[in-house]
């Protein structure tokens, strides 16, 4: 399920909402070539069976079809509570879109895309989702909710993510991760989407991190970036003015005289957070803009079975 293959369609529709719909969409009627092909069909109105439930609500006919026992879901059941937390410093604005190019073709709008089809797959499972959004303040908080009013603010919100920051915002992950952290009473699964750009103490960074799971919340970090620039350096060696979105501040040089240098920290960067979220059980998944959806959908699906 590759963006490309559906931007004829994604272009069409302005509506973050409407987008969502379409990206799991695609994604359930594809769901039968993998290993969750029992949910396709009636994924919404179901949950995998588990032993020592009641066996009075299984679904026999699923059971004939699928050899799998899943038991009907009732409307006032919520098995899952989740809260997205979205960085939307102006790092997170990078690549600067020209007119021709879709929203989410740089961090934040593939980041808010991201969130609101994960919010569509929730809706369909009656979940109950919450969202923070953090820049250099706590820009937005709402705890979880199943309601269609509750989606319908948070959608309201994201979209408003969109619109290009009239001024310079920095990233105070640390910060705002501890006072997440403390908001988030009843166990829930928490995914964060971030371009990791914080300057200072990565210990600090890390312990932020690791305040999330206080509560024996399941934590997924979705580390968004833009592969080609941000990770491979891939520009040509005409000189060139960098300026850090967030503090405004210039260097001159020509791409190749720093490219191997660049690559090499960043890709040791890379390496230490994946492996002290390793260490602490926080599920990372670096994603680069432009990628299909399906990664964060599977991630989010398998971290689901295994939440319990």
């Amino acid at each position: 399920m590759k963006i490309e293959s559906q931007i004829e369609n994604i272009s069409s529709f302005q509506h973050l909402e409407l987008l969502a719909n379409q990206v799991v969409e695609g994604f359930i009627s594809g769901m039968h070539k993998s290993p969750f092909h029992g949910f396709s069909a009636e994924f919404a109105e179901h949950k995998v069976y588990n032993v020592g439930e009641s066996t009075k609500h299984i679904d026999w006919k699923l059971f004939a079809k699928t050899d799998r026992l899943y038991t009907k879901r009732f409307e006032e059941e919520t098995n899952l509570r989740c809260h997205i937390i979205i960085d939307n410093s102006s790092s997170m604005h990078y690549p600067k879109l020209k007119d021709s190019q879709n929203f989410f073709e740089n961090k934040i709008g593939f980041s808010v895309l991201a969130s609101a089809v994960l919010m569509n797959l929730l809706k369909k499972q009656r979940d109950a989702v919450g969202i923070s959004v953090f820049s250099d303040t706590y820009e937005y908080y709402a705890p979880e909710k199943g309601s269609d009013r509750h989606h319908r603010m948070i959608l309201n919100t994201l979209e408003g993510l969109l619109e290009k920051p009239t001024t310079k915002k920095s990233t105070d992950t640390i910060t705002f991760l501890h006072q997440i952290a403390e908001k988030i009473h009843r166990r829930s699964m928490i995914i964060l989407f971030t371009d990791m750009f914080q300057s200072g103490n990565e210990e600090a960074l890390f312990n932020a991190l690791q305040h999330l799971k206080h509560n024996k919340h399941k934590v997924v970090l979705f580390h968004v970036v833009d592969n080609k620039t941000e990770l491979n350096f891939d520009f040509d060696n005409a000189p060139r003015k960098f300026i850090d979105v967030e503090t405004g501040e210039e260097v001159a040089v020509f791409a190749d005289n720093v490219k191997e240098e660049y690559e090499k920290q960043t890709e040791s960067y890379f390496k230490k957070l994946a492996l002290t979220c390793s260490q602490n059980r926080i599920k990372y998944i670096p994603v680069s803009v432009g990628e299909s959806f399906e990664k964060i959908l599977m991630t989010y699906l398998v971290e689901k079975q295994n939440f319990g």
